[in-house]
């Protein structure tokens, strides 16, 4: 199957807006990385090998690559490759800069604006080639690389299977997607994928094995779900940037600095698991922050134009921090049977963490995993996450229930039959004994009896402080969970709440502090999130 250069139209577009975007500064305190900063060591993506594949701007293929000053990095770290041929020297006869490939390098590396600032490699390739002679060759050595980045659609394609009278030169995002998630499940590759521009949402966003990024700005054009295949949720997250070029680059240096704390063991002494494309699409989708107007359903997991939220990785790392926790009983049931709690004989005492397991069935049960927690009053969030598998054309049917586990009461439940996400968020839930559930449908119309899978979760509870120091008021709040900001109001029986041009808050021992000025009138003040 030949990608041709139609499938990148659109990229000259993006250059005029591209000034439109999030000044850096706001946009890596927006995203978190800001406070990752603060309150962790070194953790920059170190280690980690990054694809950046860059579709050329022109019909002569040449203009793709990244000239390493452009993001202040040293020309050391970099390899280009296309048709013409490979090489580690910059500047080379392989072809000429892009402002494209440029600016969205900056963001995933750069070392003003870009979230992994210290990658040990970048391999940026012609997209075009990448794609034909990668994706859609799997007999080739795989890359060296787990991060794809692809700031890049194939714009809108058919959904018609193909046939041997209409296959040849068919754009299909079928045959796109899946591809796309054989190659990522065979060499355990993470493509981060922009989503389009308008319209439907397009692959290589589609794949069900990838995060399809959007784009979070006021008067963004990004592309909005569902797939137009059978009706998924993409896409997986968004990032602040007016089109989807540049949000992209930001969840791919996000998902680079897990993966470096995940191998390093931040996240426990399991780092095989903790590193998995799985739980870092997990951790990534859990920790996002929710913007205003963004719903779900429990047959639609994520937003159709947020996804799970706004990318935060710090809340992500916090979470993946928690560490691996296993689940805390199993039931094995007839297929279809109801799955109340289990007699809870113990409880996971980390409100923020993550588990990476598998679930097994056969022609006869379903089975669940059960994970119980006792929490305070406050905010639930939690997200399932399991590959397609190589060669198939349907996944596997994973649920995700939270039950009270004192009166078996369902709080909440995703079970989308398309989705390979699930996804659980509750802004208010009371104080209680709690059982997250992972099910597996089991039956004769399954993929497979065995699945793997990964789920994170956060049950939050996050409390405001006032106390005096001399003539000032001092507000405090727990920097974890970020995207919560504080608002005042000078009444609370018609409030008008505002920020009132707050200063930056102060980070110490884990607290967001921020000094007031006192007024003779009465003030109240609040967390709120979304703080966007």
């Amino acid at each position: 199957m030949s990608c041709s250069l139609r499938k990148f139209t659109g990229l000259f577009l993006w250059a005029a807006l591209f000034s439109t975007s999030q000044a850096p500064a706001q946009s890596l305190n927006q995203i978190g990385v800001t406070a990752l900063r603060a309150m962790t060591t070194n953790v920059d993506g170190s280690g980690i090998h990054v694809e950046q594949s860059e579709g050329s701007l022109t019909d002569d293929l040449l203009t793709w690559e990244v000239n390493p000053s452009s993001a202040d990095q040293s020309a050391a770290i970099f390899t280009y490759a296309s048709a013409v041929g490979s090489t580690n020297v910059y500047p080379n006869s392989l072809g000429f800069p892009s402002w494209h490939a440029e600016n969205v390098g900056s963001l995933i590396y750069g070392r003003s604006a870009g979230v992994a600032t210290n990658l040990a490699r970048v391999d940026v390739s012609e997209a075009d080639w990448f794609v034909t002679n990668y994706v859609f060759n799997p007999l080739l050595p795989p890359i060296d690389d787990v991060i794809v980045n692809q700031s890049f659609t194939f714009g809108n394609e058919t959904t018609n299977l193909p046939t041997p009278t209409n296959w040849l030169g068919v754009a299909n995002q079928l045959e796109d997607d899946s591809a796309y998630d054989d190659y990522a499940n065979a060499n355990q590759v993470l493509f981060v994928s922009a989503v389009n521009n308008g319209g439907a949402v397009s692959p290589p966003g589609t794949a069900y094995n990838s995060i399809g990024v959007a784009a979070y700005s006021i008067g963004s054009s990004s592309s909005v779900g569902p797939t137009l295949d059978n009706g998924r949720c993409k896409p997986d997250i968004t990032a602040p940037a007016g089109y989807t070029s540049f949000s992209t680059p930001q969840v791919s240096g996000a998902a680079a600095v897990l993966m470096q704390a995940a191998l390093r063991g931040d996240g426990g002494s399991d780092t095989n698991s903790a590193f998995d494309m799985r739980t870092i699409k997990a951790l990534l989708l859990n920790g996002a922050v929710k913007p205003a107007g963004w719903t779900n359903s429990h047959s639609s997991p994520l937003d159709f134009r947020y996804g799970a939220g706004v990318v935060n990785v710090f809340n992500a790392y916090e979470q993946l921090a928690g560490g691996k926790q296993n689940f805390c009983a199993v039931d094995l049931l007839a297929v279809g049977d109801a799955h109340p709690p289990a007699a809870v004989t113990n409880a996971i005492s980390v409100l923020s963490g993550w588990d990476f397991n598998t679930n097994s069935t056969s022609a006869t049960n379903d089975i669940v995993n059960h994970y119980f927690f006792n929490v305070p009053s406050g905010a639930v969030t939690a997200t399932l996450v399991w590959n397609r598998q190589f060669g198939e054309t349907n996944i596997n049917d994973l649920d995700l229930f939270l039950f009270n586990a004192a009166t078996s009461n369902l709080v909440a439940c995703s079970t989308s039959r398309v989705d390979n996400v699930e996804h659980i968020f509750l802004p208010q839930l009371a104080a209680g004994s709690y059982d997250l559930q992972v099910l597996k449908n089991g039956g004769t119309n399954v993929v497979s009896d065995a699945e793997t899978y990964a789920v994170a979760w956060a049950f939050v509870a996050p409390t405001l402080s006032l106390a005096q120091s001399g003539t000032d008021a001092v507000v405090t709040w727990p920097v974890y969970p970020a995207g919560f900001g504080v608002e005042a109001a000078t009444n609370l029986v018609s409030p008008v709440w505002s920020t009132n041009a707050f200063s930056s808050s102060v980070i110490t021992n884990r607290m967001n502090s921020l000094r007031l000025n006192t007024t003779n009138g009465a003030q109240f003040f609040r967390l709120r999130s979304p703080n966007f």
